[in-house]
């Protein structure tokens, strides 16, 4: 059900008549976990840390307002949708949106995700109110319908997160790629960190002494971009020059079957470990037990990878997506064609080795954090939104 009344969210400001520089709507942030909302967050704490004439009312379509919101401040104000009903749900914050646009007329509004950036248009175009989509990943890289082609042209900006994502979209949807402004993903230099390995896992996941191969991954049969498959299929290569090696998959889904059903006709069940979903919070002691992140992979960006470089893990990707931000272009790890299990094995073998640069853990991390740090993230938010 909706929270509150119309009057009621639109009042939900200590005080009401001050103007707010902007306005953000999401299909929903905290109601559940993702790339893309740990990328809205990372906006959130970016935008917050801006000075403090920046201030912004917050749209909410799925979620609640009995969600956990760290956020919630004088500078963003949120306002909750969520509905048992997804389209009277659309409905209502459609209306709330429409008086608050015309009571306030905030300087520029940010859509959140292509499916609401026809309704984006549709209100703030007749007010000369200027709107910037902000688009992730898969969503925008195959053709769209008319009207979010038409609404992403009509608008003052793009933001996107990597090179790959921009190009790919720009060429699906006929967009002009100087409409499209970066900004990365960040990473939390202060969360994720090198450290000792728990016991307590070692012994769980039974990988004492072992050389450790890990993905982060949804394990979906009808997403398989992951690469884990690919990975499976490289471990009787690198088993001849590392006997010791083991494949830690974290994550879950209904292709995990399939998976382990391929490592045993491989002869290598033994050596992959099915962790199942490890909570945001477990992660980084799960990173430091890795030798090599590894995930061949067709990513928009590809948190995942800095993640692990900022715990000190060398990481192989693919070749042919955004990857190549976070591994800036191979400087910072390995870039393998994404399906081929000969070229996966072969750089694994070279990483297990470690005698090339990409594999000096306080490097990477050195190197994660100076270009993909909050302060790095928050200076880049600045700058977009000081161009406005």
């Amino acid at each position: 059900m909706l929270i509150g009344t119309v009057g009621e969210t639109l009042n939900s400001s200590p005080n009401p008549n001050k103007k707010a520089n902007h306005v953000f709507v999401f299909l929903e942030i905290f109601a559940r976990e993702g790339g893309i909302q740990s990328y809205v967050k990372d906006i959130f704490r970016g935008y917050l840390g801006l000075s403090g004439s920046y201030k912004a009312e917050v749209f909410l379509l799925r979620d609640s307002s009995g969600c956990s919101n760290p956020f919630e401040s004088e500078n963003l104000k949120f306002h909750y949708f969520q509905n048992q009903s997804s389209q009277l749900g659309r409905v209502k914050m459609a209306g709330v949106l429409l008086k608050y646009l015309l009571q306030k007329r905030p300087q520029h509004v940010f859509c959140g995700h292509i499916n609401l950036a026809v309704l984006i248009q549709t209100l703030c175009q007749p007010l000369g109110i200027p709107y910037t989509v902000l688009t992730y990943g898969k969503e925008v890289w195959e053709p769209l319908k008319y009207q979010e082609r038409r609404a992403l042209a009509s608008a003052a900006g793009i933001w996107t997160i990597s090179r790959y994502s921009r190009d790919r979209a720009c060429a699906a949807n006929h967009l002009d790629p100087n409409k499209v402004k970066m900004l990365a993903c960040a990473i939390d230099g202060d969360k994720f960190t090198p450290g000792s390995l728990l016991p307590e896992l070692v012994e769980k996941y039974n990988l004492t002494d072992a050389k450790v191969l890990m993905t982060v991954a949804r394990l979906w049969s009808g997403d398989i971009y992951k690469g884990v498959d690919v990975t499976i299929r490289a471990l009787p290569q690198i088993a001849e020059v590392f006997p010791e090696v083991k494949y830690l998959v974290i994550g879950r889904g209904d292709d995990q079957p399939r998976l382990a059903q391929l490592a045993t006709d491989l002869g290598v069940r033994d050596r992959v470990v099915f962790a199942g979903f490890v909570p945001t919070e477990e992660l980084m002691a799960h990173y430091r037990l890795a030798d090599a992140y590894i995930m061949p992979s067709q990513e928009g960006f590809g948190i995942v990878y800095l993640e692990a470089m900022a715990c000190g893990v060398p990481v192989l990707s693919g070749d042919n997506d955004g990857s190549a931000d976070p591994l800036q272009d191979g400087k910072l790890g390995w870039r393998v064609p994404h399906r081929n299990p000969d070229a996966v094995a072969a750089a694994c073998i070279e990483i297990l080795k470690g005698d090339d640069q990409r594999c000096n853990g306080q490097w990477l991390r050195e190197q994660a954090i100076a270009n993909f740090g909050i302060d790095a993230f928050q200076q880049q938010l600045l700058s977009l939104v000081k161009s406005l």
